[in-house]
């Protein structure tokens, strides 16, 4: 076990504690979005097709209520606003994300004349 400090929950009656030795951690590059009246669906995938051609295999599955994704939008919105101030603006339009990158030009090659 890693050597933590001990804080007194009494210290800050704001601080939540939190225990995520038993969380899973996964990658998604794909959502959709399905509600409810009372809820929010969002199912998560890793779409790994250029064209998609084929229904992306969704693996995991958030269900929340809207006022639980009113407080995950503000703090997604805080974060990304505090990413892009750090390192620029998110481009979402991939077209416009993707630059040409010109390889530096190596000097033609010269045959030397070598021992006869």
């Amino acid at each position: 076990m890693p050597d933590q400090p001990i804080q007194d929950p009494n210290a800050n009656p704001n601080l939540i504690q939190v225990d995520e030795s038993s969380a899973s951690t996964v990658y998604a590059n794909f959502c959709r979005v399905n509600m409810t009246p009372e809820e929010i669906v969002m199912s998560f995938g890793l779409n790994t097709q250029v064209q998609i051609t084929e229904p992306i295999k969704t693996t995991h599955r958030l269900v929340m209520n809207f006022y639980t994704a009113k407080r995950l939008f503000n703090l997604l919105g805080q974060v990304i606003a505090n990413h892009e101030a750090a390192f620029g603006p998110l481009e979402l339009d991939a077209q416009r994300r993707v630059r040409v990158v010109a390889r530096p030009s190596a000097p033609p090659a010269t045959l030397k004349p070598g021992p006869a």
